[in-house]
């Protein structure tokens, strides 16, 4: 059975308020200026879907957003989000099984990759990847283990808990980062001691289909 985030959708953003405080917020809304107006986006792994809110106070109208969450219980929460004149449509599937129809300007990932394994996560890359446009942007936030030691215990204490109520494949931190290496960083910010890192790429103009990350 795949992960899935239904059982943690009535305490998920509480409990990561109580773990990181607004670390978590302030990670995906620094990203957010960067999206150019009338952009198509995609949002994958879009959670409870309060960042639809803090998407409108950014661009308050013309974005078409398309947002995707495996969680039912999660996309039940998004809709009830005010995305003010942004127009979203909902997709309550695994980005990896959804076929697009269109590219997007952007992409948005926040804190999705960390749930896969090392070999599911550059399936999942290469999926997204070819749905973005040359010269498109992607906003990235997720964890990354620095010299910190109380890092490590954080994220396996993290990673088993989500395993263990939600089913998610992966008992350590894939190379995320590797995954971009073909990207132009434009942005980056990093969070609570280093461990919560935003980065914005650019995906170049010229980019060929890319078959694995």
């Amino acid at each position: 059975m795949a992960a899935n985030y239904n059982n943690s959708a009535w305490f998920y953003d509480k409990l990561s308020k109580i773990i990181y405080g607004k670390a978590l917020v302030r990670a995906q809304v620094y990203l957010l200026p960067l999206i150019p107006p009338k952009s198509n986006v995609l949002l994958a792994g879009g959670g409870t879907g309060w960042i639809l809110e803090d998407i409108a106070k950014v661009r308050s109208s013309g974005l078409q957003i398309t947002y995707v969450e495996v969680a039912s219980k999660m996309v039940a929460l998004a809709r009830k989000k005010d995305p003010g004149g942004n127009k979203v449509t909902f997709i309550n599937q695994p980005v990896e099984n959804v076929y697009f129809d269109n590219e997007f300007d952007v992409v948005i990932t926040p804190f999705l990759f960390d749930n896969f394994t090392e070999e599911n996560l550059q399936k999942i890359f290469s999926h997204i990847h070819r749905v973005l446009k040359p010269g498109g942007l992607w906003l990235n936030v997720d964890f990354r283990l620095t010299s910190k030691w109380w890092q490590k215990v954080l994220l396996k204490s993290m990673l088993l808990f989500f395993r263990l109520v939600c089913n998610i494949e992966t008992t350590k931190l894939p190379e995320i980062e590797r995954c971009f290496k073909d990207y132009t960083i434009i942005q980056q910010k990093a969070f609570f001691a280093d461990f919560i890192l935003s980065t914005a790429y650019q995906k170049s103009k010229t980019y060929e289909a890319l078959e694995t990350p």
